[in-house]
């Protein structure tokens, strides 16, 4: 048996944290001296303890170990490896997205050594008025964290689809994203991923037609944020306001189009003269 301090030494964990996860029912002590209440680990709970220190480095929560660490018990390989694999497209997503930042960084450091002000590039983002069609969408609708976007946006459309195949129904449009929420909420926003469709079923609905102010950005997903805030000077100056919520329609698909400044955006703001 290994005392508390010597189990911490040996896995890299404080004696803090590893009470803790006694709390939470990760680890937990083989043995508790009732007198002084000192802790031990036997030999065998090092393999759990370095098995939880790897899921830890690559990014799950402490609530998805303890679920890992449950299908291990039940040998569930299979389960375990899909949760794997996902875990590893979502790593795929992160590293992407830094390699874009380091590409836009470079850009923005090669701009500035030629006198160019960073964000010069939102006057050249064009603006135009149009008339949207209604349109009838299939769609799921859900509260998203800000970390789970990335692999949400492929999770829940792929639903979509596969839906979309197993009824036969006809699809009209590309996919596109509706966002509900007033403001902006990193613990969870008000998220619709939506497909057009052809035929009325359960888990559609109608969009209405609108007059809507709209902008086409070609780069990665990060750079929308520089299109919402150029439509939002561009409304209130031209005299308008927001009525709807704003949504994106993808025209690539970033399965097939691997560079991210190679992607192609619509954003629609639904509009009305003050």
């Amino acid at each position: 048996m290994l005392s508390i301090g010597e189990f911490s030494k040996i896995c890299g964990v404080s004696t803090k944290t590893l009470r803790y996860y006694d709390e939470i029912g990760l680890i937990k002590p083989d043995g508790i001296n009732t007198e002084n209440g000192y802790r031990y680990y036997s030999i065998k709970q090092l393999k759990r303890m370095l098995f939880i220190n790897r899921l830890k480095s690559y990014h799950f929560s402490l609530e998805e170990i303890k679920t890992i660490l449950e299908l291990e018990e039940d040998q569930s390989e299979e389960k375990l490896c899909i949760t794997l694999h996902r875990k590893r497209n979502e790593i795929q997503e992160k590293l992407k997205a830094f390699e874009y930042l380091l590409q836009q960084l470079n850009h923005d450091i090669s701009d500035l050594e030629k006198g160019v002000p960073i964000m010069s590039y939102l006057d050249d983002i064009e603006v135009q008025l149009v008339e949207t069609k209604p349109m009838n969408i299939l769609f799921k609708r859900l509260m998203m964290r800000s970390d789970d976007y990335a692999i949400g946006y492929g999770r829940y459309f792929n639903e979509l689809y596969e839906k979309i195949a197993t009824k036969k129904l006809t699809l009209l449009g590309k996919p596109m994203t509706i966002y509900h929420s007033p403001d902006y909420n990193p613990a969870g926003n008000d998220t619709e991923f939506a497909i057009p469709i052809k035929e009325v079923v359960n888990g559609s609905r109608d969009l209405p037609g609108r007059l809507c102010a709209k902008s086409i950005i070609k780069g990665a997903y990060p750079e929308l944020t520089s299109v919402y805030a150029n439509l939002m000077k561009w409304i209130d100056h031209e005299g308008y306001e927001l009525i709807q919520p704003p949504y994106e329609v993808y025209l690539t698909d970033p399965n097939q189009t691997k560079r991210p400044e190679n992607y192609v955006t619509e954003v629609y703001f639904p509009i009305k003269k003050k």
